[in-house]
């Protein structure tokens, strides 16, 4: 196992620069989720760390080695593709021993290891299988093998778990967690779903543009985004955001916003006037009579069985609440849209939207 550390690393292709200055540090041991929208640069980042990429500027470290000019093979690392990218005319468990067979390893440690793998992702009785005698799941699980064969100081996932159906998008999400939980091995991810962030990471790097926008543990970021960015990016739905103007009222603060007050919190950052961005998220909004709070008009009933999803017109905007259970409400009711100003987001008019507060 290895910490690693990302220094001021850059990375330009001709003029055009996509990764800017990015410096942060991964504990020994601990499993790093890198999510953004394409195009951020998060895989870029990862490849750097792999040698699959050269770095423009700043510096790698594994286990305190900078190695921006050390060769991939030499970088004690493992990598799991996208594409499982197994050898079709080799066994489960050729497959398996392949990277070691190719270093002349001894025969002992070869079965050893492969047969060690093979326990942990329940693949024994599959090792004299071909791959197009297995499910895609148990491909990737063959592919995870091969990474685990090689005893790495650090694993790298490159969207796992994209070619996957949902169902098994979940059961392979917990194979992977289990599997660090077991190994205990230093471990960076990359996603663009933030779902599989949340609920692999024990840190959470938010990428935009070739930039990190924030850094924190699943629930922190959550809870308390640093800008809007992070804001609309993390959870499922995305939190609905108002444009309004902030009142500071004595103890009741709020937002005009739609041509409605709606509850904001009292924070002393923020001025009265002030333009703001008013978030809040979607299973933080309680439904009630329309008298009793923002009305607000049904567009859209979705119900999933455990909860029920609702799109509504609130004046020109558009926003979802999530409640528990089932619900009454049928498109075009009028409703009113409660809210506990303790759970209610502000960010600035900067060109970064960031928090108040």
């Amino acid at each position: 196992m290895a910490a690693v550390s990302f220094n001021q690393v850059e990375k330009s292709f001709g003029k055009f620069k996509i990764i800017h200055g990015i410096s942060f540090d991964i504990a020994d041991g601990e499993f790093v989720v890198m999510v953004g929208p394409s195009g951020c640069g998060k895989s870029t980042l990862l490849r750097m760390l792999a040698g699959l990429e050269e770095i423009t500027a700043g510096e790698i470290a594994i286990d305190g080695r900078v190695v921006n000019e050390v060769d991939s093979k030499d970088r004690d690392i493992a990598m799991v593709f996208q594409s499982y990218a197994l050898y079709p005319h080799m066994t489960v468990g050729e497959n398996l021993g392949f990277s070691l067979r190719l270093r002349n390893a001894d025969r002992k440690l070869v079965n050893e290891r492969v047969a060690n793998a093979a326990r942990i992702l329940d693949l024994d009785t599959m090792l004299e299988r071909f791959p197009r005698e297995l499910s895609g799941g148990q491909r990737q699980r063959v592919a995870m093998g091969r990474a685990i064969v090689r005893d790495p100081k650090v694993f790298l996932f490159d969207e796992p778990l994209s070619n996957l159906d949902a169902k098994l998008r979940v059961a392979m999400r917990a194979e992977i967690k289990a599997l660090h939980q077991r190994l205990k091995t230093t471990t960076v991810y990359v996603t663009h779903d933030q779902i599989e962030a949340m609920t692999l990471a024990d840190r959470i790097v938010v990428m935009h543009d070739g930039i990190v926008e924030q850094i924190g543990t699943p629930l922190a970021l959550f809870d308390r985004p640093g800008n809007l960015f992070v804001a609309q990016f993390i959870g499922s739905p995305s939190m609905n955001v108002l444009q309004g103007t902030l009142r500071k009222e004595g103890d009741a603060n709020h937002v005009e916003a739609e041509g409605h007050a709606w509850p904001a919190p009292r924070l002393s950052a923020a001025t009265d006037g002030q333009v703001v961005h008013y978030g809040v998220r979607p299973t933080d909004i309680e439904i009630c009579a329309a008298a009793d709070g923002v009305p607000a008009q049904v567009i859209v009933v979705e119900p999933t069985g455990a909860e029920t999803e609702l799109l509504l017109q609130v004046g020109q905007s558009k926003m979802i609440v999530v409640t528990h259970g089932r619900t009454s409400a049928q498109p075009q009711d009028r409703v009113g849209l409660r809210i506990d100003p303790g759970k209610v987001h502000l960010f600035d008019q900067s060109p970064g939207a960031v928090r108040i507060g």
